[in-house]
């Protein structure tokens, strides 16, 4: 990073919450002297994308979790949560010392697959000097922004030409803006009188999506752009109706927008301009991989690719595959992709201790870091008893994972970004990308998989130039994170270790409330049964009801169904067991995508067969997947799976295309219709009619010669001077 570069805290946000704060303060009187800065706005707002939560479980006859704490902390007699802790040891803090001095060998560095950016510049004094126009300028002076970051000086005058660019910043240092702003650039000067989608922009997680669409709305305020958010969660039929009125600008989740590309009418990406990985290294993983080369295979060839990430990496066999046209990587920060005023910590949780690492937690959360706290938890279920535990602990936390509506998501960032709660507990869906201003602590209480994991992870916090703690737990198993870690960080990185006395304490606490949290378990899992039968009986009743129209309706097709979904990641986890290098990964990805694309190509040739004909070889072809998936898992050799190697649809077609030219011969007369059945004489039947043939021939050639003998003794003009080639046989 450009070492005169200076981040200039603090934010517009930070700002309007100190000035309402100073407000309630000072009261009334405040709002004579009021400065005109106070109007600048907040780029983020996520609760203006979804219905309220209170309506949805009001809709779904459900009760919210906090709701199911607060009656049992009112059925509890006796409060077991003591805040006193005048009595309780201080944690104490000593310099990480790693027990094996090992050497880490980088990979070797691979031929540049980049063309040259030594004219990139990463240092600019303001917007006006990036030829931005006008209502970009307004649009940014409005948000607060005046100087560019490294990362968007160097970014938006090479975005403007047309370039392919790959760009690597640290996190919290403005690549949403570093390619928004350039893209919006251009589309000032597109054609108004077509109207097409032009842009598209891909995201790993529906609200990191949220957070770039509404970036893009305040930014593109005093123009004419208009931006559409297609995402998973929300509603299906509104998103379609956006995507028909063809916006501008898209941004989307890999999967909703495969589905709207294959199922909604007139929606389609053959204007396309510009096409943005936001994440990219994320998105071109094994999950998101098979999606991201379909998109950009129903992408025009001809457009501008920019791929963004904290982390990208000089993978150039999957840059290949998105088919970029020398592309420029940029990277703002090369020496360190760590924040300078970031503070590392470790806590090691023993072997022997792993069953108190809750203990641990709380007793971190309740006494060290109390406000603007992410942890980040590894599975859902534990993040839920999390959530659960901090509220029966009276202490205000809010929850993110896969297991909520988007509608309970959205409203948990929310309320964090308000600081209506002090804890965000929340898996690795708010790992990438989400920026929340004000975030002081990133708790790993799961140990990230890896180190790009960790980056992203803690990159949370510590953004813009601010201050910020990152705490990992580190269990035996973990040492070589822990290595990785270390050698990131340094000489900065400092080993916490927890008062016994203060875990003692908690560990007891959390014993008393175990059959609390069973019965809040309980209630959600019946309330989940209950629901479930409605639904059924809903879905009964529409179908009696409505059954002419719902048949009517066409058929909706899945790019990757449930199954496979399941299937791929059994596959996955198989293939992290194993300890598989990565280089293999994107081996057997590749091998997966080619197999893919052939079956499209064969199923897009099924359509041209009657409807009957098709159902059957979809049955049988689904036959034979199955039995195909048995056999692998249970280890068959080799001759079954060339057997099942070959699909029922080419066998079909081989067999129509045979029949097809046996009909043809037939109507040349080039081959014989045989009866089928061969007799033993048959050689004797052949002999005997051709004996039968020869005196046939001459009895006639004898008869005509007594004619000849009994007329006047003319000879005819035509008559035969020579029968002897007759004789021959």
């Amino acid at each position: 990073m450009d070492s005169g570069f200076i981040f200039e805290p603090p934010s517009d946000e930070e700002i309007e919450e100190l000035q309402s704060e100073y407000e309630e303060d000072q009261g009334e009187e405040v709002d004579v002297e009021k400065p005109s800065k106070r109007a600048k706005q907040s780029p983020w707002d996520f609760a203006a994308y979804s219905e309220s939560v209170s309506d949805e479980h009001f809709r779904r006859r459900t009760t919210s979790v906090d709701f199911k704490i607060t009656k049992s902390l009112q059925q509890r007699s006796v409060p077991i949560v003591d805040n006193d802790h005048s009595d309780s040891e201080f944690d104490q803090h000593e310099d990480y010392k790693p027990e094996d001095e090992d050497d880490f060998s980088n990979a070797g560095d691979t031929k540049s697959f980049f063309a040259p950016a030594d004219g990139a510049s990463f240092h600019a004094n303001s917007f006006m000097e990036l030829n931005l126009s006008r209502p970009l300028l307004r649009a940014c002076e409005a948000l607060g922004y005046s100087k560019p970051t490294p990362i968007q000086a160097a970014c938006i005058p090479l975005a403007l030409t047309g370039r392919d660019i790959c760009g690597s910043a640290i996190t919290g240092s403005g690549k949403t803006a570093a390619f928004a702003l350039p893209t919006l650039e251009r589309l000032l000067y597109r054609p108004k009188r077509i109207p097409a989608i032009r842009v598209l922009i891909l995201t790993p997680t529906r609200e990191l999506a949220v957070q770039v669409h509404s970036m893009i709305e305040k930014i593109a305020q005093f123009t004419d752009i208009r931006c559409c958010l297609v995402v998973g969660g929300l509603s299906t039929k509104m998103q379609e109706t956006a995507l028909r009125s063809m916006p501008d600008i898209v941004v989307a989740t890999p999967g909703r927008m495969i589905d709207h590309l294959r199922n909604s009418m007139s929606v389609d990406l053959d204007d396309l301009a510009v096409l943005i990985l936001d994440e990219a290294d994320r998105l071109l993983e094994l999950g998101f991989s098979a999606e991201i080369h379909e998109l950009v295979r129903l992408c025009p060839k001809r457009r501008q690719t920019m791929l963004f990430s904290a982390t990208l990496t000089e993978d150039v066999d999957e840059l290949i595959k998105l088919s970029l046209t020398k592309p420029l990587r940029l990277s703002a920060d090369p020496s360190a992709k760590r924040p300078s005023t970031l503070t590392e910590e470790v806590v090691r949780i023993r072997r022997m201790r792993e069953v108190n690492q809750e203990a641990v937690l709380l007793s971190l959360c309740s006494k060290t870091f109390t406000s603007k706290v992410i942890i980040f938890s590894g599975t859902k279920q534990a993040a839920h008893r999390l959530k659960i535990l901090f509220g029966l602990a009276a202490l205000k936390a809010a929850e993110l994972h896969g297991n909520l509506t988007q509608a309970q998501r959205l409203e948990a960032l929310e309320l964090f970004r308000k600081q209506h709660v002090d804890f965000l507990i929340a898996t690795d869906v708010a790992a990438r990308g989400l920026d929340i201003i004000g975030v002081q602590t990133v708790i790993n209480y799961a140990c990230p998989r890896d180190l790009t994991s960790y980056v992203h992870r803690v990159g949370r916090t510590a953004r813009a130039g601010r201050e910020g703690y990152a705490v990992t737990f580190v269990t035996d198993n973990d040492r070589s994170l822990l290595k990785a870690i270390a050698k990131r960080a340094g000489s900065k990185l400092k080993s916490r270790i927890v008062a016994e006395q203060s875990i003692t304490k908690w560990s007891k606490i959390i014993e008393q409330m175990e059959d609390q949290v069973a019965a809040i378990l309980q209630e959600e899992r019946e309330e989940r049964i209950l629901r479930k039968a409605e639904m059924e009986a809903t879905k009964a009743e529409n179908m009696i009801a409505h059954k002419e129209e719902i048949f009517a309706r066409p058929k909706r097709t899945w790019f990757v169904t449930e199954k496979e979904k399941k299937l791929a990641v059994k596959a996955d986890k198989a293939s992290i067991e194993k300890g598989k290098g990565s280089g293999n990964e994107v081996t057997s990805a590749q091998q997966a995508e080619d197999l893919k694309i052939k079956e499209k190509r064969k199923r897009e040739r099924e359509k041209n067969l009657p409807r009957k004909e098709r159902r059957k070889l979809e049955a049988a072809r689904e036959m034979l997947e199955d039995e195909d998936q048995v056999d692998k898992l249970q280890g068959s050799g080799k001759d079954k799976k060339e057997k099942a190697g070959i699909s029922m649809v080419d066998l079909a077609y081989r067999r129509a295309k045979a029949v097809k030219a046996k009909q043809k011969a037939l109507d040349a007369g080039k081959i014989v219709k045989s009866n089928g059945k061969k007799s033993k004489h048959s050689s004797q039947e052949s002999n005997s009619r051709a004996k039968e043939m020869r005196e046939l021939f001459h009895s006639d050639m004898s008869e005509k010669k007594q004619k000849r003998t009994g007329g006047i003794g003319k000879k005819p003009k035509h008559s035969f001077k020579s029968k002897s080639r007759y004789k021959r046989r």
